[in-house]
Order: C-alpha cells, then sequence, then structure tokens
C-alpha cells in the first residue's frame, strides 16, 4: 500500500493529514488565497519534511497511491461574489420570478439584468428558425455574460434543450463559443423542479471557472513530479472523483463536509448515536447534528436560500472562528462575522493585524504558548495581542486585561452555543464533538454554555476535515429516466444503458467494473424532491415520474482506528505547567505522550503540534484506546 494523502484548502490554514496504512501524519499552512496552488504545494512540502527530514516532492509524489483534495474555493467564491457574469435564457417568465424570489440577493449578484425570455417555440429550429435564440444569445454577450445558461420549461425540457444546443452551435463560431461558454441546464441535473434545475445551474456556471483553473494547475503540480495516478477532488457528497468528472457545485461545502464524514466514522467507532460537532476554523465555526451517528442529509439542498437539485448535508455556519474580530459596541461584546484571515492574522502574529480576535485572548489567557504555537513554527507576539485587546475591549468597557480576556471567551463561546439551537436543550445526553484548530480550546466553554456535560475531542481534531477525507471512496452516480413505453422491460434497459455508462466511466479512472460496488435505486417524483427507494424490478405509479439510478463505488483503503474504549486505567503525570505570571499554573500534557487510559482532572491543558485543549475546573479527561479525548463534567 503507498501514501493515502487528504488535504483540506481551508479559508486561513490547509491541512494535510496521510497514512501508510501503520501510521497517520499531519501538517499544516498558512492558505494562500492569492494563489491557492501555492499552499497545496506548500503543504505537500511540510508532509515530505515530516516524512524524510527534508523537502523532496518528486520522492513524496512518487510515494502516493492516492490524492483527495476539498477547497474551500467555491464557498468563498459565493460568499464574496465572485465569479463571472452569468446570463440567462428561458423561455418562462414565472420561472425567472421564482428564482429571483428564492435569492434575491444572489441572483443579483450572478445574473441582475443578464435574462432573456424566448418564445416556447423558439428552440424548435424546424418551426421558428434560428433567429430568436440567436438574438438572444447576442443581447446577453453585448450585456457582460460571460456564461449563459439556457433553461427551459415543461416536462420535455431536456429535448427542447438539445434542439436548443444544435440551433446555436450551428449558429455561432467555436471561438464565440469557447470565450462565452453556452451551458444547458438538463445537462446537469434532470431532476428536481425548473427552479431547482435553474439555480443548480446558475451557481455551477459562477463557480466553474475558478475551480477548473485551480484544480487543473494543482493537479498539473502534481505531473511535473511524475504522480501516477490523477487528483481527487473530494465533493459535497462525501466521495471522490478526479478533476475531469468533478461538477463544480458539487465542490460546494466540500470542506465541512470532510468532518461530517469524519464525525460520522468516529461516532460510529464509539457508538454514540446523538452528537453535535462544532468544527471552529479561523474564520467560521461549522455546526452539524447528528441522529443514530449520521447527519442530517436534504434531499435537495439550498446554497444561501437558493434551491438546487442535489442532497446536501445540513451543515451551519456562523461567523465565529479563532480568527474572529471582536469589539466593544454599545456596553456589549460582539464577535465577527468579520475575520482578520490568514493575512494580516490576528495581532500576535505579527503581520500588522490591529484588531482584537478570539486566539489573541486565548494567548493573553496563557492557554497558548508563544512558542509551541503552529507546531512551533509561528511565533506569538503576546504583547501585541494584548494592545489589540486593551485598545478594543479593554479600555472602550472600563476593564483590566484579564477581564477583558474572560469576557471575549464569555461572548465567543456564547455565540456558538446558541447556534447549537433547540438541539442541546432537546439532547442534554448528547455529545459535543469539537474539532478543527480552534475547536479543543472552546470544547469545555461551549459545552458549559450549551448544557451539555460531555465533549469529544479527536486526536487529529487540528486537521479533521482532512482526516475525514481519508474515509471517502471514487464514486460515479448516473441516471436514466424510465421509459412509460414497454413498461415491463422499462427497468431492465435503464439498468442496461447506466451499467454501461459505469464501466465506461470506471474504466477512464483505470478501474474494472468488477472492482466495484454497484447500488441501483428508484428516484420517484415526490413533491418538490424524490424518494429513493430500493430497485425492486418492477414500477409502482406509472404516471409518475421516475428515474433509475446507479452509485458506482471503488473503495480506498481508509485510515486505521485503534480500540473504542474509555476506561480510566492511571491518574496522568503533567510535563510541566503553563500559565501567565502571578495566575495559577495549569498542569500541561502532551497528547502524544498520553496513553489509553490516562485521565487527569482540570483545569489543566492538553496540547499538540497543531492545538490545545483547555479542560476547565470541574471536567477531566480520558484517552480513549483511538488517542481521543474524551471530556466529561
Amino acid at each position: 500500500m503507498g501514501l493515502l494523502v487528504s488535504i483540506d484548502n481551508g479559508g486561513t490554514l490547509t491541512d494535510v493529514c496521510a497514512t501508510d496504512g501503520v501510521s497517520t501524519i499531519h501538517a499544516k499552512t498558512l492558505t494562500t488565497p492569492h494563489n491557492l496552488t501555492e499552499c497545496f504545494v506548500k503543504c505537500l512540502e511540510a508532509l515530505s519534511e515530516k516524512i524524510d527530514g527534508e523537502v523532496d516532492l518528486p520522492k513524496l509524489v512518487g510515494s502516493i497511491d492516492y490524492i483527495r483534495y476539498s477547497t474551500t474555493q467555491g464557498t468563498n467564491a459565493i460568499v464574496q461574489r465572485k465569479g463571472p457574469r452569468i446570463g440567462l435564457l428561458t423561455d418562462d417568465d414565472k420561472l425567472v420570478a421564482a428564482a429571483m424570489n428564492a435569492a434575491p440577493g444572489l441572483f443579483e449578484s450572478f445574473v441582475a439584468d443578464r435574462v432573456r425570455i424566448v418564445a416556447p417555440s423558439a428552440a424548435e429550429a424546424a418551426t421558428s428558425g434560428p433567429g430568436e435564440l440567436v438574438m438572444a444569445v447576442s443581447k446577453l454577450v453585448s450585456a457582460g455574460a460571460a456564461r449563459v445558461v439556457v433553461a427551459l420549461s415543461g416536462a420535455d425540457a431536456a429535448e427542447r434543450e438539445k434542439a436548443a444546443k444544435r440551433v446555436l452551435y450551428r449558429a455561432f463560431p467555436r471561438h464565440l463559443l469557447g470565450a462565452v461558454p453556452l451551458l444547458f441546464s438538463t445537462e446537469l441535473t434532470k431532476i428536481g423542479t425548473p427552479e431547482q434545475r435553474v439555480w443548480a445551474s446558475l451557481i455551477n456556471a459562477f463557480l466553474h471557472p475558478a475551480m477548473e483553473s485551480f484544480l487543473y494547475n494543482a493537479e498539473n503540480k502534481l505531473r511535473e513530479h511524475r504522480a501516477r495516478k490523477p487528483l481527487l477532488i473530494f465533493r459535497n457528497d462525501g466521495n471522490s472523483t478526479r478533476v475531469a468528472k468533478t461538477v463544480a457545485i458539487k465542490t460546494y461545502s466540500s470542506g465541512p463536509q470532510g468532518g461530517v464524514v469524519g464525525a460520522e466514522v468516529l461516532l460510529k467507532h464509539y457508538g454514540i448515536p446523538n452528537a453535535v460537532s462544532m468544527d471552529i476554523g479561523g474564520t467560521t465555526t461549522d455546526i452539524a447534528m447528528f441522529e443514530e451517528g449520521a447527519v442530517r442529509v436534504a434531499d435537495t439542498g439550498e446554497v444561501e436560500g437558493a434551491p438546487v437539485s442535489i442532497p446536501l448535508s445540513e451543515i451551519d455556519s456562523i461567523g465565529a472562528g479563532g480568527g474572529s474580530i471582536l469589539r466593544a459596541e454599545g456596553g456589549k461584546i460582539l464577535v465577527g462575522p468579520e475575520s482578520v484571515g490568514s493575512a494580516p492574522g490576528p495581532a500576535c502574529f505579527a503581520r500588522g493585524g490591529t484588531q482584537a480576535t478570539m486566539t489573541d485572548a486565548f494567548l493573553a489567557m496563557g492557554i497558548l504558548d508563544p512558542l509551541s504555537y503552529f507546531g512551533g513554527r509561528m511565533p506569538l507576539d503576546r504583547e501585541r495581542a494584548e494592545r489589540a485587546i486593551m485598545t478594543h475591549i479593554g479600555e472602550p468597557l472600563g476593564l483590566a486585561l484579564p477581564e477583558a480576556v474572560e469576557a471575549m471567551a464569555d461572548a465567543y463561546h456564547g455565540k456558538i452555543a446558541a447556534a447549537l439551537g433547540t438541539w442541546s436543550s432537546a439532547n442534554k445526553d448528547g455529545v459535543l464533538l469539537a474539532f478543527g484548530g480552534a475547536g479543543p480550546m472552546s470544547a469545555c466553554g461551549v459545552a458549559e454554555k450549551a448544557g451539555l456535560a460531555t465533549a469529544l475531542i479527536p486526536k487529529f481534531a487540528a486537521v479533521f476535515s482532512a482526516y475525514g477525507i481519508g474515509f471517502s471512496d471514487i464514486e460515479h452516480s448516473y441516471m436514466a429516466e424510465i421509459s412509460r413505453s414497454g413498461e415491463e422491460d422499462a427497468i431492465g434497459r435503464a439498468r442496461a444503458d447506466l451499467t454501461e455508462q459505469a464501466r465506461r466511466g470506471m474504466l477512464a479512472e483505470g478501474f474494472a467494473l468488477s472492482e466495484c460496488t454497484l447500488d441501483y435505486a428508484l428516484l420517484k417524483k415526490n413533491g418538490s424532491g424524490y424518494v429513493r427507494s430500493a430497485l425492486n424490478g418492477a414500477l409502482d405509479g406509472v404516471n409518475a415520474e421516475a428515474w433509475m439510478e446507479l452509485r458506482v463505488r471503488k473503495p480506498i483503503e481508509k485510515i486505521a482506528l485503534a480500540g473504542a474504549d474509555f476506561a480510566e486505567k492511571r491518574k496522568a503525570k503533567p510535563e510541566g505547567t503553563r500559565g501567565n505570571p502571578g495566575a495559577e499554573a495549569l498542569p500541561l500534557f502532551r497528547l502524544e505522550n498520553l496513553a489509553p487510559g490516562d485521565w487527569f482532572e482540570g483545569p489543566c491543558l492538553v496540547e499538540e503540534a497543531f492545538f490545545t485543549a483547555h479542560v476547565k475546573p470541574g471536567w477531566r479527561f480520558v484517552v480513549s484506546g483511538n488517542g481521543d479525548l474524551l471530556l466529561s463534567h
């Protein structure tokens, strides 16, 4: 077995987690938003240095079986509205109105007034000629559209869009179509309501250019070092495909999905049925709820209110992270949503930042060590942190430094706990799963405010989304409408067609179909969504819209898990203490030096290279057989 590498590109930091089947190692680097390929390569260099003691990319890349990669590029592009101007061509003014009403802000940013409505017959060249369609596209391009989505209505939308495609491809020369791509909605998805189909197409068109450019650049870097297999992109459905087979919209929220996959693996490993996870990074906290060890999934999800015809895990994001700006306003402390990001970063980074953040507060509280932060590769400046805190929090509120940092923590943890909503009040015996680089510092603080008595901190908490990506497989999905004519063999024909598509698709990935698992299912229309059920060989409800779906999966080796017990065996011995001068010093433990069954009562600190867990008074920790921390109150 070669090396399996997973990379998660976040807004502030980029994480990597790798396993050879025996041991698992991890590393981090700062995200370079001006050039994401740069931090992708730097992450591999950090991994190479950890493995070999020096940077040798050709050697590292040559030893890798698979690289699975997720990025926040798509999510950030939507949040920041950074993308191409899109034109929308349709034959239904009601469809345009519905799309605008669903997410008016998003529609204004993506499309604005670049809309053209043609007569329903305009797609049929035989009856209406090409004039109206061609003129509509020309006007959209003249209005500044860099990409044009064609979304026609009606039950025969797919056939009519094919007709429109023939007309337009005959009318426009190749160089124009290359510069301003025409995108047909039913080629992306044929199921869902027209409104969902339009929004899925608009979002996909918005994300595609930047994702294509960046991901192919990353793959080319791997090829320069003679990678043996193509780069795999981790998607928001929890599985991976190579760049050429990845649809841009499937990368939306893929980073948080890595944390969800990792959480489901650990919850199943420990037999924990009900839990809530908080993934605290530098900019946001992503929250997901788990029932019977699985996250809730919406069959037809939403992107900032816009309905889309793809399933999405129910992950809520709030603007509270280690780099969130805290400020005093009206006698209160407000948290985020603005963040200092990786550049300039918190004041303690000494890179020009002057705003007060929770990273500065944790440093001033003595929880963070200025010399060991980020694996000892980023010394922190306590004086700058304290100056920022007093300028923006202490002096405006009339608080001394110790009271100011406690007030910051209280506001910060309160905001995150409030986002857990009614779940925490209805699940007092539930478990808070805390990860992300800033999650372990806040596990006890958030749990106390949410009324929870148990928290779980994974040993790979600081790179947990990258860790979760390591449990994904290569998966393709194919769909075919089940014809109503000749119902007796409709299912058989659809099954044969999908199987052949799967055979060709997996052959392109380098695998025979015999190496894969095949899952056939029936999708039947149910209101605005679809119900997925096992394929039983017959159709019920001939008049209902129905599709057959085939999911074909090639399993990949996974990160190995160790024991699932939390039995206390011995009281751990601190390796030292940490605290500010004049304040009570806290016992300090190094996670990698703790053994399964080691326990201790708080207050204390448990630290590894990229995170620090703050075990507050009244809490205690125990190390599991897998090396994770269970905190109880």
